[in-house]
């Protein structure tokens, strides 16, 4: 909203400084300076109001060191991350955006789908919550809205560059097309790095039905890295940390993408307006480090599935967006090994106990965070571990651009 008013002032009025809202850096740094002073300040009032209405978390007793404290620690905290996320990103960004859009719908859809949850736990007494088939539907909606967007709005391009043409009185001219709605995306590690959906029909489909490829592949990751985010957030600190630390990686991809000079610089492709999503990013991390103030070890409040399903689903849908789901697997490695884990502590479980009667296991405890508890090691320490893990991660993430 700030920035069509003062783009108004600055062509109507020439309002000094006006001109500045133009600029992604000035608005990104606006956006993640109001995101961290309203989940900093506000904060407190909504963790209060959460003790007033006696949200508080209800721990089961499974034997792990300093759990007991942990009771009636008001959840729904999520609801911070969100607000100080959406009203930065209202303020400074272009709504027009296409990209922007998306993510604001990614934000309240699964925020909604795990207040929802949360809602049914904490005031209908029901500890199961949402079933989990109305989650899956719900991430399973968004997957399409985002698949079907971005497989057909208009909007939605890459830029390819062609051999510039060398002209004796203009000198060397820059010769572009645009690839609207293309159905392809980054391979990482690879300096051809472009890799088209439609070869997944392998010839027994036309190519023109590619979309439903792409659409399921995109359903998948939303549902994957927001089912991921949620099972990490299980000990103080731990999913809010990993996430800012993956979106601020984002935000570095996305100002690359979206800059012609530095995406022919770096051989990347260039996606017009994906720029607009640094502000989104910067809001992201803003809204993570200042909800942090209050979930660090010892927390004072938890997200609930209102804030972690709602961080996962955020951060699939910025890197379907700038066409680099395929680093998802390195750098959201946290989350990837803790749905690991869960996955196959249940199928080695299930396996045992059907072929020798009683059932096994290859953790201490799934999720991982757990496995580590139960070894003895401080909830701090395995929460500090796995944010080092995490920006090991997304430095490599980075090189890639010039490893290629």
């Amino acid at each position: 909203m700030l920035y069509y008013l003062f783009d108004f002032l600055d062509k109507q009025y020439d309002f000094p400084g006006a001109g500045v809202f133009q600029y992604i850096s000035f608005r990104a740094l606006g956006a993640a300076v109001l995101s961290l002073f309203i989940a900093a300040a506000y904060g407190k009032k909504i963790i209060n109001y959460l003790h007033y209405k006696q949200v508080g978390e209800t721990v089961r007793d499974l034997g792990l060191p300093g759990q007991k404290e942990k009771t009636g620690t008001p959840t729904m905290g999520g609801f911070i991350i969100l607000a100080s996320l959406l009203i930065p990103v209202l303020l400074f960004a272009k709504l027009s955006n296409v990209y922007v859009v998306l993510l604001i719908i990614a934000a309240v859809w699964t925020g909604m789908i795990g207040f929802i949850d949360d809602y049914i736990k904490k005031f209908r007494n029901n500890k199961e919550g949402l079933h989990g088939r109305f989650k899956i539907f719900g991430q399973v909606s968004l997957g399409l809205i985002v698949g079907l967007t971005l497989c057909f709005h208009r909007d939605v391009k890459i830029r390819v560059y062609e051999q510039p043409f060398v002209s004796p009185e203009l000198g060397e001219i820059n010769r572009f097309h645009d690839l609207v709605n293309p159905m392809i995306t980054t391979v990482p590690f690879l300096k051809n790095n472009s890799f088209d959906y439609s070869m997944l029909t392998f010839g027994l489909i036309p190519e023109s039905y590619t979309w439903i490829i792409y659409t399921l592949i995109a359903i998948f990751i939303i549902t994957a890295v927001s089912n991921g985010a949620n099972i990490t957030d299980g000990i103080d600190g731990l999913a809010a940390g990993s996430s800012g630390i993956i979106a601020v990686t984002l935000g570095v991809l996305a100002y690359l993408s979206g800059n012609v000079r530095f995406a022919q610089y770096l051989n990347i492709m260039y996606i017009p307006n994906s720029g607009e999503l640094v502000i989104f990013c910067a809001a992201f991390v803003g809204a993570c480090i200042g909800f942090l103030w209050y979930n660090a070890y010892p927390a004072q409040v938890f997200m609930g599935d209102t804030g972690s399903l709602m961080l996962g689903g955020v951060i699939a849908v910025i890197a379907l967006a700038i066409r680099k789901e395929l680093l998802i697997p390195v750098l959201c490695g946290i989350f990837l090994i803790e749905l690991l884990s869960v996955m196959t502590q249940v199928s080695y479980f299930k396996y045992t106990k059907r072929r020798f009667g009683e059932g096994r296991r290859i953790f201490l405890m799934s999720p991982l965070h757990h496995h580590f508890q139960k070894k003895g090691h401080h909830e701090a320490k395995i929460v500090t571990r796995f944010w080092i893990i995490g920006i090991i991660l997304a430095i490599f993430c980075l090189v890639t651009l010039k490893l290629r």
